[in-house]
């Protein structure tokens, strides 16, 4: 009879490590590194519109006061109400709406179908027209602002809307950008779509534009901007204190002899807000945009 002999098996004797916990909180700083220097920068930013915000509820005395106090004593609306109580102000609100949202329309639909055809159809002198249209954002504003007020005086807008209107309804950046984005997008999506029968202009506007609402939206928002806060050609195209935009308007509260800057500050302010309603707008389209993706499988 045959015995079997059973060796003594060998023992791993390494130590065993335990399984990291995934959900133990890591040690260090609770937040990005880059805080430590990103949140420094926002405060130095967010200073001067600090400011502003604490000087509109001034006074005219603490503006008045050598040096000028730089946290305000009491709150004080009568820089508010002296604007709110102008009966121009409201008008001169509007004009801005009504130029703004024209340049801002007007830009977004002749914008894209200039990028458009630029990105996507080939003509003869295409590259040249583009070449041409590039070396007009080289051109500084001061060195057409003659030959613009010669032609908006031969069409007789000068002292009305549309003197600042026509100037503003295409510019040269918003046909570059829409056509540096629709060179980004993939053809196949397009091609699928003429196979399918549809029509360049459906195509665009089925296909191409909802991809391209980043572009749209920066394209957008800084029309808005420029127009917005533009006072140089309001002030040369404009003579008629009813036909003021805003930004010219609050230049009238500021005189030779006196200036009520409690009214100028408070101007001011509501001057922003729509900035920055219009950031914040356009901040979530980014968002939205770029997350989501015209290619699924």
């Amino acid at each position: 009879m045959t015995t079997t002999t059973h060796l003594p098996r060998h023992t791993d004797r390494r130590p065993v490590t335990e399984p990291v916990d995934a959900a133990r909180p890591r040690r260090g700083l609770p937040f990005s590194p880059w805080h430590l220097l990103l949140a420094p920068l926002a405060v130095l930013f967010a200073l001067p519109l600090l400011w502003l915000l604490l000087s509109s509820v001034m006074s005219d005395a603490q503006f008045n006061r050598f040096p000028t106090a730089l946290v305000p004593e009491g709150i004080d609306l009568s820089g508010y109400r002296y604007v709110l109580s102008n009966g121009m102000f409201p008008r001169w609100l509007l004009n801005s709406v009504i130029v703004s949202a024209v340049a801002v329309v007007s830009n977004l639909v002749l914008g894209a179908l200039g990028g458009y055809a630029f990105a996507r159809m080939r003509f003869a002198g295409s590259r040249l027209l583009m070449m041409v249209m590039l070396a007009t954002m080289a051109v500084p504003f001061q060195l057409t602002m003659i030959p613009t007020f010669l032609v908006m005086k031969k069409l007789g807008l000068i002292d009305t809307l549309g003197a600042l209107i026509v100037p503003s309804l295409v510019t040269p950046f918003a046909v570059f950008l829409l056509r540096q984005f629709f060179l980004s997008l993939p053809r196949e999506l397009e091609e699928a779509a003429w196979i399918d029968g549809c029509a360049r202009l459906r195509v665009l506007w089925s296909i191409v534009l909802p991809l391209a609402r980043p572009a749209l939206a920066t394209v957008a928002v800084l029309t808005f901007l420029t127009t917005w806060n533009d006072l140089s050609w309001p002030l040369i195209a404009i003579n008629h204190d009813t036909r003021y935009t805003l930004q010219l308007g609050l230049t009238t509260f500021q005189g030779t002899h006196h200036t009520r800057w409690s009214a100028v500050m408070a101007g001011n302010v509501i001057t922003v807000l729509p900035v920055l309603l219009a950031f914040l707008l356009a901040q979530k389209t980014f968002i939205r945009s770029l997350t989501s993706s015209g290619l699924k499988g």
